[in-house]
């Protein structure tokens, strides 16, 4: 007769005939879902959509096999610290990244549009974003204010597709480099508008705000800018001193940059700042040292890299919390508000406020439909779950909306880059990175 396994013996181990558990079943999962991201990555030049999507459909496949199983899926409200931890490290390493390709030589013009994008654009998406979730879901002012802080910010992982090339590559001018550099920028200038929010929904009135403006905005922001920009200039000076002194070689450049970036991002948060912003700073300014330094090639392929899988974590975590009661959370003014964003509100503020003689209409266009909403707003949403200062019912809408709204953009987004792109940027033609 067959005695059952023992508990803490691990399945193949175990005496007689016996099945896998669940545990080698996700193993299977996750090596075939990782085999099929790398394929769909692979050959994403050779077709219309992006491997995005193919990666929440291959989670969204996931879910419905623990759903066949009895298996109780992860759910981004009760499980958030999960969803927080990993789309947080795909965020650190994809800014650090986008600050690493960005050209060296970029026009005053171009830094106008950047900063309006910042300026401008952004903090009024929060404000239209606020107000449609007060007149039209329901929301408290500072749900609203959470919400629109939430879906602000555009992502560097996602908008890859229609960004900047490698360091070394093509260097294609605008409307892409205000694009890149938008997305790389505004994840982590979000964060003062989400604790924004966390004031306003959890203290009401407004005894806070001059803390809010010098410890949140001023210092946090003002601090992981300088102490980022400083960090990428020492690190590029001592990496290159290395290279050259034979302490370190080529092969070593892609796992300490990601080395490089896990410890700005953990040094300038343990001082109360914001690391996303200081890691973007410290990629932009690492590639600026020795501009054409071999040294970005590497650090830009392992952080690259890491992105990628992290990406593929993100999303392969976000099609597997789907479910039709979430999707049901938002209602039809929630699943509206995704087509709102991207046809309506971010168009036209571009439209709005791009400087004149910097782009023409096409450029616009571009410039103003892909505002890809991504792993930055799955970030803040498990941050306001975590929070709890909100009332349940509106926690579940802010996050289930948000899932919405990301759903959508990589859909919409997935489907349209190429063709779109061939489109709008046809006679564009890439420049070259001057020496």
């Amino acid at each position: 007769m067959d005695l059952p396994p023992p508990a803490a013996v691990i399945t193949a181990l175990a005496p007689g005939w016996h099945a896998g558990d669940h545990y080698a079943l996700l193993l299977l999962g996750v090596g075939v879902a990782a085999l099929a991201g790398a394929l769909a990555l692979t050959h994403q030049g050779d077709r219309a959509f992006s491997a995005s999507i193919a990666y929440v459909g291959l989670g969204a496949v996931g879910a419905l096999g623990m759903w066949a199983l009895g298996i109780t899926p992860l759910d981004p409200l009760r499980d958030h610290a999960v969803l927080e931890r990993v789309s947080e490290l795909a965020l650190v390493v994809a800014v650090f990244s986008a600050g690493l390709t960005i050209e060296r030589d970029v026009s005053r013009r171009s830094w106008r549009s950047i900063a309006t994008l910042l300026v401008v654009v952004m903090p009024v998406t929060i404000a239209a974003i606020a107000a449609f979730g007060m007149a039209a879901m329901g929301l408290s002012f500072g749900g609203a204010l959470l919400l629109g802080a939430v879906l602000a910010p555009t992502d560097p992982v996602l908008a890859g597709d229609v960004g900047l090339s490698e360091p070394g590559g093509e260097a294609y001018g605008e409307p892409r480099l205000s694009l890149h550099t938008e997305a790389g920028f505004n994840d982590g200038l979000a964060s003062p508008f989400v604790v924004l929010g966390l004031y306003a929904a959890g203290h009401g009135g407004t005894a806070w705000l001059g803390t809010w403006v010098l410890a949140d905005l001023l210092y946090g922001a003002g601090v992981g800018l300088l102490l980022g920009g400083l960090a990428g200039l020492g690190a590029a000076w001592l990496l290159a001193r290395a290279r050259g002194r034979g302490l370190l070689d080529a092969t070593t450049d892609p796992p300490v940059a990601v080395a490089l970036v896990l410890a700005v991002y953990g040094a300038v948060e343990l001082i109360g700042a914001y690391g996303l912003l200081a890691v973007f700073a410290a990629g932009f300014t690492f590639r600026r040292y020795e501009y054409d330094h071999e040294i970005n090639e590497g650090a830009h392929e392992g952080t690259e890299g890491a992105g990628k899988v992290l990406e593929l974590a993100v999303l392969l975590l976000l099609g597997s919390m789907l479910t039709t009661s979430g999707l049901g959370v938002p209602g039809v003014a929630g699943w509206l508000l995704a087509p709102l964003i991207i046809l309506v509100i971010r168009p036209a503020l571009v439209l709005a406020t791009t400087p004149r003689g910097l782009l023409d209409l096409p450029g616009k266009l571009f410039l103003g439909f892909f505002g890809v909403r991504g792993v930055a707003a799955l970030f803040y949403a498990a941050v306001v779950a975590e929070a709890h200062v909100l009332q349940p019912r509106e926690v579940r809408i802010v996050v289930w909306t948000t899932i919405a709204v990301v759903v959508v953009s990589i859909v919409v987004h997935g489907l349209t880059a190429s063709p779109l792109t061939r489109r709008w940027l046809m006679g564009q033609r890439p420049l070259r990175n001057r020496p």
